[in-house]
This record gives C-alpha cells, sequence and structure tokens, in this order.
C-alpha cells in the first residue's frame, strides 16, 4: 500500500512538471481600449509575445503561478502576478510625461558608439531632417550593428523631381537606402514558403582600392492578390488651397483612380477630405462600384486651409468603424504635408500618430508638390504610423506606385523589420553602412531605440557596407576553416495581426568576387549608390566622379527596363547640373 501511494505521488510530482497551460486573455488602456503591440515577457521563460490587433494574447507555459512583464511605448512598464488556468483582464497606464511617446528613433544604431553632428542644410519652404551620415567604426571595439527595414522609396522620386528642373538637391533629400529600394533589385523568391529569404556576396570597391563591398539583400514573399484579405482602405485626401496646382491634386485624382480600377469586389473603399473643414466625402463603398468611386474621386475640388490633425483623427475613426479582422486596414494620406492648422511640427505628430498605430491600422503617406512639401511631415507619419511613405512627382510615378506595385506598397507580410549584423574582426578591421543615416536631433539622444518598419510583398531590400580589411590580404586570400564568415545576420520581424515575433538567421561567407564579375543587378546597385553618396556630397567619395557613375551604371543597366535606362539620363542631367555650378562657383571666386 505504501508503495502504491509512493508511486502516485511520483506520478502526480511528473504530471504537474509536464504540465501545459494556455495562457490567454486582454490587454487594455484606462478607458478600455484594447491595446495591440504591447510586449508580454512572460519571466518564467523570458520568450516575449505581443498583442494582437484587439489587444488578445494567447501562448502556452509549463507554469500555474506565472509573471508578465508588460511594455508598450507611451505607457507604464508593469510586472503582474498571473495564474495560467485563468482569462487576463490587463490594464496599462498612460504614463505621466510624454517622454518615451515622443522619443525619436534611430534608423540605424552601433551598440556603444557616440555619433557626431553635421552642418544643417534648409531649403526654401521645403523641410528635410537633418542626416548625420554614417561613419566608418571599428570591429573590435563595436562589432554589432542594427538597422531598420522598410520600403519607402519617396527619396528616389523626389531627388529626381529636382534633376529635372535643373536644379541641386538638397543633400537631405537623399537617402541612399531608398534610392536602392526603388528598383527592386536582386529579388528571389524565398524558398520553401518562408517569409524572408537573405543571400550576402563580397565585392571589390570601384571607388576605394582599399575597401571592399559587403552587399545584403533581403527579399520578401509575394503574396497573390487573389488570394490576400479584404481590404479596409480610407483615402484621405488633401484639399486645401495649396494643392490647387497641376502637380497636387489633379495629379492626386489620377493617382487614385488608377488605383480603384485594381480593387476588388471584397474591398471596401472610403473618402475623407480636408480643406477649410473635414468630412466624409465617400461613404464606406464596395471596390465593385468602380464607376461611383471614381466619379466621386474626380468631383474633388480645392480650397481652404490644412487642418491635418482633424483630418487624420477622423480617418482613422472612419478606418476603425470599418475595421476588417485579419484584414488590410489601411489609412492613405495623400497631400504636400503642409499642415497649418492644428498639430504643424514633427514632435507634435509623432505623439499624435503613436496614439493612432495601436488601433492596428496601418498608413501609407503620398507626397506630391514642390516648394513647400514637408518630407520631414509625412516622414514622420509613415514610420511612426507603421507605414510607408511614396513620392508622386508624375502620373508614371502614381503607375508605379498604386498599379504596378500595389501588393508591395499596400500589403504587408511583416512589420517592425530590423537586422542585427555582427562583424568578424578577424576579417574585417573597420567597417561603415552606406545609408540608414540618423536624424540629427535623433543621434544627439542619450538613448538608443531602433525602431523596425513595414516591408510589403514581393520586395527585395539592398543594405551595402563599405568594408576595410582586417590585413593587407584581400579577403579573396583567405582560406576560412569550418564555415566561418565575415559577419553573422539577423533578421528579426513581426507577423502582421499577429502576436509572435520571429528570427531569420545567416552567416555572411567569404565569397569575395570582383566587382566586373559581379551580378549585373549588383553592378547596378552600386551605381545607385554613388550617384546618392554624389547627391550627398558625401566625404566617403571624393575620389569618384560622375563619369565614373555613368560607366558603371552604362555597363550594368537593362536596356528593357525602363527605369534603369531614365536613371541613366538621370546621371548625364546631373552631370550638367553640378559642372555648371561648380563652373559659376570658380568665377565667384
Amino acid at each position: 500500500m505504501r508503495l502504491r501511494l509512493y508511486h502516485m505521488l511520483i506520478l502526480c510530482i511528473a504530471l504537474q512538471a509536464n504540465a501545459q497551460y494556455y495562457l490567454r486573455g486582454e490587454v487594455r488602456d484606462e478607458n478600455n481600449q484594447p491595446l495591440s503591440n504591447v510586449r508580454i515577457l512572460l519571466l518564467s521563460n523570458h520568450y516575449a509575445y505581443y498583442t494582437g490587433s484587439f489587444g488578445s494574447f494567447g501562448f502556452t507555459t509549463n507554469v500555474l503561478n506565472d509573471s508578465l512583464n508588460l511594455s508598450l511605448e507611451g505607457y507604464e512598464t508593469t510586472t503582474i502576478n498571473v495564474k495560467s488556468d485563468q482569462w487576463q483582464n490587463l490594464t496599462m497606464k498612460v504614463l505621466a510625461s510624454n517622454v518615451n511617446r515622443n522619443k525619436i528613433r534611430l534608423v540605424s544604431v552601433t551598440k556603444d558608439l557616440n555619433q557626431a553632428n553635421r552642418r544643417p542644410w534648409t531649403v526654401n519652404e521645403e523641410t528635410y531632417f537633418q542626416l548625420v551620415e554614417n561613419d566608418f567604426v571599428d570591429a573590435s571595439r563595436f562589432p554589432n550593428t542594427g538597422f531598420a527595414l522598410n520600403v519607402n522609396r519617396a527619396s528616389y522620386s523626389n531627388v529626381r523631381r529636382f534633376i529635372r528642373i535643373g536644379s541641386l538637391v538638397p543633400p537631405d533629400a537623399v537617402r541612399t537606402e531608398e534610392m536602392l529600394n526603388y528598383f527592386n533589385l536582386g529579388y528571389k523568391e524565398p524558398k520553401n514558403g518562408d517569409i524572408f529569404g537573405m543571400e550576402s556576396m563580397l565585392g571589390s570597391c570601384p571607388w576605394d582600392a582599399e575597401k571592399q563591398l559587403l552587399y545584403v539583400n533581403v527579399n520578401a514573399k509575394k503574396l497573390d492578390l487573389d488570394r490576400v484579405p479584404s481590404g479596409n482602405f480610407v483615402f484621405l485626401i488633401d484639399v486645401s488651397g495649396s494643392m490647387d496646382q497641376p502637380n497636387r491634386l489633379p495629379l492626386l485624382k489620377a493617382a487614385f483612380q488608377l488605383l480603384v480600377r485594381n480593387l476588388r469586389a471584397k474591398d471596401t473603399i472610403s473618402i475623407v477630405t480636408y480643406g477649410g473643414n473635414v468630412g466624409i466625402w465617400l461613404k464606406p463603398t464596395s471596390g465593385a462600384e468602380k464607376q461611383k468611386i471614381i466619379q466621386s474621386i474626380e468631383e474633388l475640388t480645392a480650397g481652404g486651409d490644412t487642418p491635418g490633425e482633424a483630418a487624420i483623427l477622423a480617418a482613422y475613426q472612419l478606418a476603425k468603424s470599418t475595421f476588417i479582422k485579419d484584414g488590410n486596414n489601411r489609412v492613405i494620406l495623400a497631400t504636400d504635408g503642409d499642415f497649418n492648422v492644428g498639430i504643424s511640427t514633427e514632435k507634435e505628430l509623432d505623439d499624435f500618430i503613436t496614439k493612432q498605430r495601436q488601433s492596428g491600422v496601418y498608413l501609407t503617406c503620398l507626397g506630391v508638390g514642390m516648394g513647400n512639401f514637408k518630407d520631414s511631415k509625412l516622414e514622420t507619419l509613415a514610420k511612426r504610423g507603421n507605414g510607408n511613405f511614396a513620392y508622386l512627382d508624375d502620373i508614371q510615378e502614381a503607375e508605379k506606385v498604386l498599379v504596378k506595385e500595389l501588393t508591395q506598397t499596400f500589403y504587408a507580410v511583416a512589420d517592425d523589420v530590423f537586422m542585427n549584423i555582427r562583424f568578424n574582426p578577424k576579417f574585417v578591421k573597420e567597417y561603415r553602412l552606406i545609408g540608414f543615416d540618423n536624424r540629427r536631433d535623433a543621434v544627439n539622444k542619450s538613448s538608443i531605440d531602433l525602431e523596425g518598419g513595414e516591408v510589403g510583398s514581393g520586395n527585395s531590400l539592398l543594405a551595402i557596407f563599405e568594408i576595410r580589411p582586417a590585413s593587407d590580404l584581400s579577403f579573396k586570400a583567405v582560406s576560412p576553416a569550418g564555415g566561418e564568415g565575415i559577419a553573422d545576420l539577423e533578421l528579426q520581424y513581426g507577423l502582421c495581426n499577429d502576436t509572435l515575433h520571429k528570427e531569420f538567421d545567416m552567416v555572411c561567407p567569404l565569397n569575395y568576387t570582383e566587382f566586373q564579375q559581379l551580378d549585373k543587378e549588383l553592378q547596378f546597385a552600386t551605381a545607385v549608390t554613388m550617384f546618392a553618396l554624389k547627391l550627398k556630397q558625401s566625404k566617403y567619395i571624393n575620389d569618384a566622379d560622375w563619369i565614373d557613375i555613368e560607366n558603371i551604371a552604362l555597363r550594368s543597366y537593362d536596356p528593357g527596363n525602363f527605369l534603369q535606362t531614365e536613371f541613366l539620363e538621370l546621371i548625364n542631367k546631373a552631370q550638367k547640373i553640378y559642372a555648371a555650378k561648380k563652373k559659376k562657383r570658380k568665377k565667384e571666386d
């Protein structure tokens, strides 16, 4: 009898040790509104989970009595003791101050490295964030660098606008990673149905024989438009007085009409306008009623001031009222960015849009216009609104963004995407991340916070590092053992409408190739990078001339690709503009 009781006791202990509980619940604010993207750290195993669009969560644990650490930007971090077999109704309090909500996020960061200031640049009434170009970093002291990935492409079309009108390009208007994103170079479908695929290649540097270039290519899986969830799209259109020019409201009307023709019957379209006042121009309408929607867009006219704050709030409220669970819920803001009523500064926009993103509604910004184009405001909105940003300088660009690249622009496969790379000091003495430059006011902050971006269907994202080898020997002369590579990559991302964050790891092999033998698309990407650095007046490419950039582009471009052919024309035009300005300065001196 005693032996039987002993065995039963052992069995009970074993069952309890192997028991699994499904810990579920909701996280809400003090006004009983659900909070999405709350980070939940399960203290028994230190795994992190995230709440979904409606603040809900659910995951397994082996511990009956556990503790949860809740954190979310703008709210007090708290630790709560819970019983895993009970439903949890959790509440988070808003911070007494706006310190966290107003904290400026970095695009890239090297751990423990202090950044330097750069001289600001201003241009008429257009506003651009003052950027600090990334420096070379000692790999033995600072091997880790992280940077956010997104599909923004606005910089390229905005740069093209300046060159077309024969103007110098403001250096802060040039964002190298967006210039590269524009061409979607080197895309390969990820294998085995994975969300992402990654490749890397090492090559010689055409502008500095003592350095080499590491290319990191991230590819997002393609979604079938016929199978993607229903869309709940709210067009938020600026019809204020500043939009009454041919390259503003008329361009947007034509652009949205192109978009509507490609939507499905299961998609819902609404229109909110602002100009003098804010109003619902078109109530939620099925994508099947294309003619009705197109006619509604055609009847838009411009006039009045620009109440941006009230308009954005109205659009989000409308999107939330027609919210589609597990669908694509998105506000599409189209404007020249000239908010002059209500919120107007980037800091105020940052705070305001942070509150709205908790709704699970994404934000896409479409910028138009010239002269008073507010790039900095739209960039703030897009990044803080968990979305993307494009600049439409003509109807061809509108067709590219809204028709040809519809799924890439509006259908995300992942959000909060960022990459960490750890260089191997055995092979790398110094490295420099090209592009992904931070705002000057961000690098001056004592705290470091890296914010990931949204990545859409079928996008190819390129990051390029300039590297100084650890010895006089080129990487091609090294024979690594045991699969040792130049660097380790870790891609971190969240799945849309999911509570989990995932990782994708890869080792960058020492696959050195002379520049002339690299894939043509990587050579073309290098020409685009050099072009961007030249326009930025970067000190890191002083030895390269316009003719060097043009020669690389001529050898590598695809004659059947209109965008790549157009790029050659831009190089030629830019060369003449900058040569003329240089001659003029010499005469003045």
